[in-house]
């Protein structure tokens, strides 16, 4: 059935109540590949050692995550021809290392590409702290239903991209990832089997399990703060882009970085391959 631009703004995805630890924290940052490099490094021991620690900005994205309610049926959605399109975050404080969150998602709009284009879901889910109710995180999300369209909804308005700078990059940060980053990242909430199952990759149309965009999504925020922020968790306060091809666990992640005062542009690659994975990045820094 086609999908319904209005079922889909009052679909009631429910509210999640997530409590976390300090393992928790600690196994993000070794699933996004920190310590891999060098594990007695003392900046990124931040993140992955219990001793005076922070929880990486990008850990927001899993926090208080409602679970893929696209799939159910009541929604119209092929969610089998679903891409994840865009991300973003803003973190209104420093995420807590363990606690209790809420995560409270809705829809925002719903845009009608065209039958041979698709649609668009654009979601915000804030993250509020269980017992203050003060809110630490919003994160944007965009979704493409690549089946779904010309169910004759609106085309538009869509927000425009970031345009990177035409200048060359201030900085590249080049990141490996490991031959087992997928099956790491995974046990931090997304087990979709796309990431491990080599036969359900293979109906996938890919060669082998590809990373999570959401993994590689946090190699470019490792970036920045390696690049930019001596590892200082709190200075990066926000982050967007669009993911634009998978990764391949094993490979590397080279982020190109624009500095323009706190406002930085970038962009990922993989240049074994030299594909763009993630674009029209967009960052924005605090002061240290």
């Amino acid at each position: 059935m086609p999908i319904s631009r209005d079922v889909l703004l009052n679909w009631p995805i429910p509210e999640k109540r997530h409590t976390y630890t300090e393992r928790d924290t600690i196994l993000y940052a070794l699933g996004i590949g920190l310590g891999a490099e060098d594990p007695t490094s003392k900046h990124e021991l931040r993140f992955t050692y219990e001793k005076d620690l922070q929880a990486l900005p990008t850990m927001a994205l899993i926090l208080g995550y409602p679970g893929f309610w696209f799939a159910d049926p009541g929604t119209g959605v092929n969610w089998k021809s679903l891409l994840h399109g865009e991300q973003g975050f803003e973190n209104f404080q420093s995420l807590p290392t363990s606690g209790t969150v809420i995560g409270r998602t809705r829809v925002t709009d719903v845009i009608d590409k065209g039958a041979d284009k698709g649609a668009l879901v654009f979601t915000e889910r804030d993250v509020l702290n269980a017992e203050t109710g003060e809110l630490i995180s919003r994160l944007t999300s965009t979704s493409v239903l690549r089946a779904n369209g010309g169910f004759g909804g609106p085309a538009g308005p869509v927000p425009p991209v970031h345009k990177l700078p035409e200048r060359s990059p201030d900085h590249v940060c080049d990141l490996s990832t490991l031959p087992h980053s997928a099956l790491l990242y995974r046990l931090s909430g997304d087990y979709n089997p796309l990431h491990a199952d080599p036969a359900v990759a293979e109906a996938a149309k890919f060669p082998r399990p590809i990373l999570h965009g959401m993994c590689t999504f946090g190699v470019a925020g490792h970036a920045l703060l390696r690049t930019l922020c001596n590892c200082e968790a709190k200075r990066l306060r926000s982050m967007r882009c669009r993911f634009t091809a998978p990764v391949f666990p094993g490979e590397t992640i080279r982020t190109e970085i624009w500095v323009d005062d706190e406002q930085v542009s970038f962009r990922s690659s993989v240049p074994e391959r030299d594909v763009v994975v993630l674009n029209n990045g967009l960052a924005t820094l605090t002061q240290g």
